[in-house]
């Protein structure tokens, strides 16, 4: 059953956005270098490390790619046989991306996670069941946002809405890609949610508030929303995803 379009679920949308920011803040500063959103840059790192490339970690980027990977093929089996039983798959993709983030906070927080000490590889091997969570959680954000299909909020890549919003400015604007106040406002507000997102991640960071915590507060957002998003009335008209 395909959630309903309109602001409430951009809104939505845009607070995901919000959260990969935190979430590559904890990853980047905190796990790696490494991302777990942004598979772009862990392919480019893993090159990089390959090539004999200093201060990266080529199994941090392996393990984020490979949890990334199963994060979206199980997430899509879960949400595609969700979506068949005609029950409300984007509710249910929400919660098990808080239960990932959930159990990444855990362990991170059992383990005292804390930034590598500049030799390129994490300190130990709970660094690396941290970065396979949160990678699977954000696989499965991917799959979700998808299948969600809000134009202009990836949710986890602010490359292309940047690009839209660029090429969408008068005087020259491209109309072959949509243009308008509407198209331009959900750009803007896509990209600055990730680079909010970012810099709130990277400030708590910095005021030493523990990384456990801010994946913590992830993904009790993704299950405020999942839960909100729960109780709002049905679309009566249900669409395979």
């Amino acid at each position: 059953m395909k959630p309903r379009a309109g602001v409430a679920l951009t809104s939505v949308m845009m607070a995901l956005t919000l959260t990969t920011g935190m979430i590559e803040a904890v990853s980047f500063l905190v796990l790696g270098p490494v991302f777990t959103a942004v598979q772009k840059g862990n392919l480019l790192f893993l090159a990089f490390a390959l090539a004999g490339a200093t201060d990266l970690s080529p199994a941090a980027s392996g393990v984020s790619i490979a949890g990334f990977a199963v994060g979206t093929v199980l997430g899509s089996r879960l949400e595609s046989e969700v979506d068949r039983r005609g029950n409300r798959w984007f509710v249910v993709a929400l919660l098990a991306e808080a239960v990932l983030l959930g159990l990444g906070a855990l362990l991170a927080w059992r383990t005292g996670i804390h930034p590598p000490t500049g030799s390129g590889e994490p300190s130990t091997g709970r660094h690396f069941a941290v970065i396979a969570l949160v990678a699977g959680a954000m696989g499965l954000r991917n799959v979700t946002a998808l299948r969600a299909s809000v134009p202009d909020v990836p949710t986890t890549l602010s490359t292309r809405a940047l690009t839209a919003l660029l090429s969408g400015l008068p005087p020259t604007a491209d109309t072959r890609i949509g243009s308008g106040a509407r198209h331009e406002g959900r750009r803007l507000a896509s990209v600055g949610a990730m680079f909010t997102g970012g810099m709130l991640g990277a400030w708590l960071l910095d005021a030493a508030v523990d990384p456990a915590v801010v994946l913590l507060l992830t993904a009790a957002l993704a299950l405020c929303l999942g839960t909100a998003h729960w109780a709002t009335p049905v679309e009566r008209t249900s669409v395979r995803g």
